[in-house]
């Protein structure tokens, strides 16, 4: 950061230095050698007319002494010049002789010619002094307040932002050493705002990435080592026993481990892969109500084994909205499949909207969910019925892609008991 202050700090002042200084050398080119006239010019034109009517007095000899009296009496700069070596224009000769001279100019100063009556050989000059317009240590009192003041400025407009990006920094270190749950806190005084939120939106992205690839790991090594050993203990007993019929009883069972296994496995991946689904989503204009149909109506077999009833509620409004209607389809399906393995005799799918949302409610009437786990559910891998095993399909895995399904369609999902039927009704809302 210090760096950056540096920076910027110079780059502003060394560009108002050579600004100023440029500025200075333009005006000093432009007004060199141009004469100006004052009101003390007017003075010294009338001190000339007396000291060269007091010179015409004198002879020639006496000149050069009454001129060196003039600057010891009264301290002024004069000294007499050869008229043969002043080349002026006609126009500029007239003048030496009118009252008051000729007023020149020089790079030093400005200076008054004028001619000595009964001494046409002589010119008398005369310096004017310079005039001082301002005071130099004024002057550079402004100059420094004027610089320190854009210093000032700058530090003040540069702190905000330093700050923050120092935040930053901290933020994405803490993140590099492993604390994912680091965020940067929102501020109204931000310059960065949308770096701040994307650069939030991206840790809990990887947050919920390496969260979810733990539990994946964790899990399938978990879930793995049963099959394998049952696949052990298959080989060993095949190899060991001398019956054609047991060992062929063993290679089947092995088989449908190994069965067990794939789907496992193959499920696990599909669930890991699911981030870079969210890259590759085909959202176009889905009729709602055709959807939730076309959902109900595939697990109606499932339905008619366990003889559960499944009703749809919905307004007499049809619309459409912005859907992936695979990923939205595969999501309805989880939950109503889901309802129809706890229900006791019905499941209920409802569909309303406002202005800024619909919602797809899916209830059943069976026992509800454990209140200790109503904020688990939506986790991978988690099971809240032990008899729903894995070797039957069940991963518990269900939610958590509904809830990864909402996140992409920018919406949510919730679960409360009785609020419909009389057991766990699940909504999923879906912004307009």
């Amino acid at each position: 950061m210090r760096g950056l202050y540096i920076s910027i700090i110079f780059t502003v002042l060394g560009s108002l230095f050579f600004i100023g200084w440029g500025l200075d050398e333009l005006v000093d080119y432009s007004t060199e050698d141009k004469i100006t006239e004052t009101p003390a010019t007017t003075v010294y034109r009338h001190l000339v007319d007396g000291l060269t009517s007091e010179l015409s007095t004198l002879n020639s000899t006496e000149l050069y002494e009454k001129v060196g009296l003039f600057q010891q009496h009264y301290q002024l700069k004069t000294s007499l010049a050869l008229s043969r070596k002043i080349a002026l224009p006609s126009s500029l000769v007239a003048q030496v002789n009118q009252q008051g001279g000729l007023l020149l100019a020089s790079s030093a100063n400005q200076y008054l010619l004028k001619s000595i009556p009964n001494h046409p050989e002589f010119l008398l000059r005369l310096e004017l002094p310079v005039e001082i317009a301002d005071d130099d240590n004024i002057n550079f009192i402004l100059t420094l307040i004027l610089y320190g003041s854009i210093c000032v400025t700058l530090i003040l407009w540069l702190i905000p932002l330093t700050r923050r990006l120092y935040l930053l920094n901290n933020a994405a270190a803490k993140i590099g050493s492993g604390q994912l749950d680091v965020r940067i806190a929102k501020s109204r005084f931000s310059y960065i705002k949308v770096l701040e939120q994307s650069f939030n939106t991206m840790a809990s992205k990887i947050e919920t990435l390496v969260a979810d690839n733990k539990i994946l790991a964790r899990s399938l090594s978990h879930d793995i080592r049963t099959p394998m050993a049952c696949l052990r203990f298959g080989i060993e007993a095949a190899l060991d026993s001398k019956s054609i019929e047991k060992k062929n009883n063993y290679l089947s069972r092995m088989d449908n481990e190994l069965t067990n296994m794939e789907e496992m496995t193959s499920v696990f991946l599909d669930y890991a892969s699911m981030e870079r689904q969210a890259l590759n989503l085909k959202k176009q204009q889905i009729h709602v109500q055709a959807l939730i149909t076309s959902a109900i109506n595939d697990c109606q077999v499932l339905a008619k084994q366990k003889n559960i009833n499944v009703t749809m509620s919905a307004s007499d409004e049809a619309f459409n909205q912005l859907l992936d209607y695979h990923w939205c389809y595969r999501a309805l399906v989880n939950l109503i499949s889901n309802a129809i393995g706890y229900a006791e005799n019905s499941v209920c799918v409802q569909l309303n909207h406002n202005n800024n949302a619909f919602y797809i409610t899916v209830a059943d009437d069976g026992k509800g969910i454990s209140e200790d786990k109503l904020d688990i559910i939506f986790n991978p891998f988690v099971k809240l019925d032990a008899d729903r095993s894995r070797e039957q399909g069940h991963f518990g895995l269900g939610l958590a892609i509904c809830s990864k399904v909402m996140d992409w369609h920018q919406g949510s999902i919730r679960v409360a008991n009785n609020t419909q039927l009389c057991g766990a009704n699940f909504t999923l809302k879906f912004p307009l």
